[in-house]
């Protein structure tokens, strides 16, 4: 590699070791073979504006250049990166890392060759290394200096903010004052000094790696972050500009964004001399290919913006470096310019992979050192992650210490980790070269996801950091992620405002299940297994009520042990509200527990465990379950309490801070795996699931058979108490629904009202002056609110407008605006343009928006004002400022850091607008029917063995624990948006009761133990991956009455 002069250099500076570089090749390849000769001096102007000067053989690649940029940096992700120069006609390029340097730069003496980012990802969570996140600050600080990164006064003071926060700490007035005299962030800086100081005395206590974090989290949100313009003029010549993007190439006049064109949409990219060409795919609806073109102002810079272009596709698109085109033998036709260097997906599988060790680096302007762990581990996407520190809230102490002392011996892993057997990194070659990913760029999450899963039953002993992904790039995301013991932990970390933004949490997306080799089955085992036990379906009907007992029991003993020990140690609920929950809780409990110990009983002798089978009496559950549910009707007088309860509490919570901060916290608490109030339906959830399984038994069961009469004696009884509470069911199921949608939402205050009911939630596109931008949706029988989920600690959705149902129209606008499922929503004041992300969405939203409308114009009344803490919009779609809200959000980020609640990203909303579909009443009713617990066993696509896992369905989601005992899951996946299918023979399965789950490049294989329990998981998984319309729905349901 390049030799540097003996001098101080950044990596010195920055505290790496001169000789502790760090390749940016995949392992196993060599560099590129340095070229003996004469040696070049190059100057290099880094990112903190210091210059180095780097000596190369002058017939040396780019490469060569570059990688020792990044070495002596101690740079890992360089990928990122790159070197910028003006050419011989004063045009600012890229340098080409095969091309020779000597070729590229002319007169080395005289030009300064520029270290910057050259590629910026969708989300900066997506880069593992502080130095990375350090450098990336360091260009936004750049650009801000420059005037390329253009923005409101408001989100310009908030961004300084954080950059002064990293450079001289903790507010104090006189010092902040000295030290924007002598630095000047931006032109005409002083008008903005007073708002700067505002906002940088709310950071108190942050370190520089999360003033980093902080600003890349807004300053992704601009518009023109990343973003470097490109004159050019359109077919009528009117003066536009183009940029290319990790999402494709983007069209601005002056800085407003006017079009976008998506890498899914674009088929090919060219030039002809200085017109610049665009090839979209045709359209689904027509035949014909659109080809657009742009005029730029010479060759050069045509064929500059082309080539930045091509990389730009490559690196966010493919998953490995395309191979080189074979050379003419004749002539050659085109530029035979390529993508050269690791695409995205190969620097985050590096990363991940990689045992490298992380070295101290200090800040050219910070007072406080940063430090990289000195840990020699496989690191994950998202997962550069420092020590646990006090900010996370893990639950009880005493379960945490339950948890350490069981994993002793052995460490439980995630299917997020590495654990591979390989001792340095290696990279998985994709079966296709350059190999596509489908639809748009997909989140790196999901890549990470897939990488990982290929390298699931491989196992390494490692020491483990706490190791998380995050989908959204927030810190405060809470989801499943790994503890400082080593094992993985529940989803239901909170972050504080001030917690180390490399402790990042995980994805909703993202699924991390055991890797204990333990659990792996033998397929000795399962015959034995097989021979061993009952094969007869009224048994496996039977041992669907003991799983599920499980599972509900747990569910009570949240409430009744966890939630009541933790209102005891605190003094926040009033005595009245107390005894009222856990009065009526605890009889449920106790009733509960010897209902499941019979069940047990009795399939151990029904299983041969005991010589009483011998007598035969023992092979039904017709007469337990009549017996029971004939002692529970005694309890009904506890159920009618929930209604109460539920009510009570949510009252409570309003009028009280000190109750509504303690019920935020234990949601956050590991056994609080789904929303507090819904722990609270579970008893009449219960009766819904008694009455179905009693309804297979007796449909299975011939009417002579010995069960046959204490089964339908059963059923009678259950559905006769389900009758009685069906009303009682409605209402709370509504009223739990709108108090959890409240916690989902800001900038509204009044939602739950007498007489709304919640109808549809989920992702759709609004049209607006600047193009399609996604929104969250929310249909009532009164009302349609659209949101974005704003900057927040809380990820909570802003609201944004709201739509009176009454008087309201629907137009079919695909022809009007040439949207694909589009449609426009007329109200009385203002009108929308929305589009579904495919046309199976928006029938469903057609029909109930249009029956959401018929109930509204039958109450005769307008609704009242909600957005009490917003204004209404009332813009037309045409103004491009009805969407300037992304840009003024950003205004509240950092104090609503201190204000907002720790939120979970877990929600159905979170995955409804991650996954861009959505969730109706009836779903949420039939997922409540449609709740499944019991041992599953799970495979990934890439690797061999099978794991048991305890496995709980409910609420579009499987949560994945180790047995059933554990109290709280170890990961989850959520399953909307996932395809139910059977294994093809070409994946070379072979096993009998095996479904597969399938999401865009996830793959996972589930094994049943039994057709009956393979045909239930098939049933119920089915009712949260297809959603169907409101009259398929209703119509395919089976009847009962609730």
């Amino acid at each position: 590699m390049g030799e540097t002069e003996q001098r101080p250099t950044a990596g010195s500076r920055l505290g790496a070791q001169e000789n502790a570089g760090i390749s940016t090749l995949e392992h196993g390849q060599k560099p590129p073979l340095t070229p003996p000769g004469k040696l070049i001096s190059i100057k290099i102007q880094m990112l903190d504006d210091t210059q180095e000067t780097f000596e190369v053989p002058q017939r040396a690649p780019g490469k060569v250049l570059h990688d020792a940029v990044c070495n002596h940096l101690n740079l890992v992700e360089g990928d990122y990166f790159g070197l910028e120069f003006p050419d011989h006609k004063k045009m600012m390029v890229w340098l080409d890392l095969l091309k020779p340097v000597i070729k590229q730069i002319r007169r080395p003496k005289h030009v300064v060759v520029k270290f910057v980012v050259k590629f910026f990802p969708p989300d900066h969570a997506q880069l593992q290394e502080e130095l990375t996140r350090y450098l990336f600050a360091l260009q936004v600080k750049q650009d801000l200096a420059q005037g390329r990164l253009t923005c409101n006064d408001t989100s310009t003071a908030l961004l300084i903010s954080h950059i002064v926060q990293s450079e001289i700490g903790d507010f104090d007035e006189t010092i902040d004052r000295e030290h924007l005299a002598k630095n000047k962030y931006i032109p005409q800086q002083e008008a903005l000094e007073d708002k700067i100081m505002e906002f940088h005395r709310n950071h108190m206590g942050q370190t520089p790696a999360e003033s980093d974090f902080q600003l890349l989290e807004i300053a992704r949100r601009l518009e023109m972050y990343g973003i470097r313009l490109h004159p050019a003029k359109d077919r009528e010549g009117t003066k536009i500009n183009l940029a290319v993007a990790n999402t494709g190439i983007l069209v601005f006049q002056g800085h407003t964004k006017i079009n976008a064109f998506n890498w899914a949409k674009v088929r090919k990219l060219s030039f002809k001399r200085k017109r610049f060409l665009i090839k979209l795919r045709p359209d689904v609806n027509s035949s014909f290919q659109d080809t657009l073109e742009f005029l730029m102002a010479s060759r050069d810079f045509c064929k500059s913006f082309w080539k930045i272009c091509v990389e730009h596709h490559a690196f966010f698109r493919l998953f490995e470096e395309p191979k080189p085109k074979p050379k003419p033998v004749l002539f050659s036709r085109g530029s035979s310019f390529r993508f050269s260097g690791r695409t995205q997906k190969q620097v985050l599988d590096y990363v991940k992979e990689g045992g490298h060790k992380k070295v101290q680096f200090e800040r050219k302007h910070s007072k406080i050192r940063s430090i990289r762990s000195l840990t020699a581990q496989p690191s994950e996407q998202h997962t550069e992650v420092p020590k646990q520190s006090s900010s996370f809230a893990y639950g009880d102490d005493n379960d945490a210490a339950a948890v350490q002392s069981c994993q002793q011996g052995k460490e439980l892993k995630a299917s997020m980790e590495d654990t591979g057997q390989h001792k340095s990194p290696s990279l998985k070659k994709s079966p296709k070269e350059g190999r596509k990913v489908d639809g748009a760029v997909v989140s790196a999450v999901e890549e990470e996801e897939e990488a990982a899963t290929d390298r699931m039953q491989q196992n390494r002993p490692q020491s483990q950091q706490p190791s998380t992904g995050s989908l959204t790039g927030s810190p405060h995301l809470s989801e499943l992620s790994i503890n400082s013991q080593g094992g993985p932990s529940v989803a239901n970390m909170s972050l504080s405002p001030n917690l180390s933004p490399d402790a990042k949490q995980s994805s909703p997306l993202i699924s991390p299940l055991l890797n204990d080799p333990s659990c792996i089955r033998t397929e000795e085992e399962e015959e034995v297994k097989k021979k061993r036990f009952p094969t007869e379906k009224a048994y496996f009907i039977a041992k669907e009520v003991a799983t599920t007992e499980r599972t509900y029991l747990k569910d009570l003993e949240v409430i009744t042990s966890w939630f009541q020990s933790a209102v005891n140690k605190e003094d926040c609920m009033p005595e009245t509200l107390k005894n009222l929950i856990f009065s009526n809780f605890e009889p449920l409990h106790k009733f509960h527990t010897g209902f499941l110990k019979e069940i047990e009983q009795r399939l151990a002798l029904w299983e041969g465990r005991s010589n009483a089978h011998i007598k035969g009496g023992h092979q039904r559950i017709g007469d337990v379950m009549l017996k029971n549910i004939q002692s529970m009707k005694q309890l009904t007088i506890h159920l009618w309490k929930h209604d109460e309860i539920l009510t009570e509490l949510e009252n409570g919570i309003k009028n009280s801070r000190k109750l509504e901060t303690f019920c935020r916290d234990f949601e956050l608490q590991k056994v609080c795996y789904l929303p507090l109030n819904t722990f609270l339906l579970r008893p009449l959830h219960r009766l819904m699931h008694y009455k179905q399984i009693m309804e297979r038994l007796c449909k299975h069961y011939p009417p002579n058979h010995p069960d046959f009469r204490d089964s339908r004696a059963a059923l009678a009884e259950i559905t006769e108490m389900v009758a009685q509470l069906h009303g009682n069911m409605i209402k709370m199921e509504n009223f739990q629904k709108l108090h959890e949608l409240k916690k989902d939402l800001i900038g509204i205050d009044n939602l739950v009202i007498p007489g709304r009911e919640f109808i549809r939630l989920g992702s759709l596109s609004k049209l607006s002056g600047k193009g399609l931008q996604q929104r969250m949706f929310f249909l009532f029988n009164d009302i349609l609110l659209y949101t974005s989920r704003g900057l927040t600690a809380s990820n909570q959705f802003k609201v944004h407008g709201h739509l009176p149902l009454y008087g309201m129209t629907i137009e079919d606008s695909e022809e009007e605006w040439g949207v694909p499922h589009c449609l426009t929503l007329r109200g009385q004041q203002q009108s929308i343009i929305v589009a579904a992300s495919t046309r199976a969405e928006m029938d469903k939203w057609i029909e109930d928006i249009q029956m959401a409308i018929d109930l509204a114009e039958k109450s005769s009344d307008p609704a009242p004002e909600l957005l009490a803490s917003s204004p209404p919009d009332n813009k037309s779609p045409d103004e491009t400022t009805v969407d300037q809200e992304s840009e003024d959000d950003l205004s509240a980020s950092r104090t609503s850091l201190e204000r907002q609640s720790p939120h979970r990203g877990n929600t159905t909303v979170h995955v409804c607008w991650h996954r861009n579909t959505s969730v109706s009443m009836i779903d949420f009713s039939i997922a409540v029917e449609n709740q499944l617990s019991g041992n599953l066993l799970r495979k990934f696509k890439n690797s061999n063995g099978w794991q048991k896992l305890w496995v709980v369905f409910t609420n579009f989601c499987m949560f994945f624990y180790k047995s059933h005992q554990d109290n709280h899951p170890l990961a989850s996946l959520p399953l909307l948006g996932y395809s139910l299918t059977i294994p093809s023979e070409s994946e070379n399965i072979h096993k009998d009761y095996v479904f597969k789950l399938h999401f865009k490049s996830h793959v996972y294989y589930f094994r049943a133990e039994s057709e009956y329990t393979f045909e239930r998981w098939m049933e119920v998984i089915r009712s949260a991956t297809s959603s169907a319309l409101r009259t398929r729905a209703l119509s395919h349901r089976e009847p009962h009455t609730y």
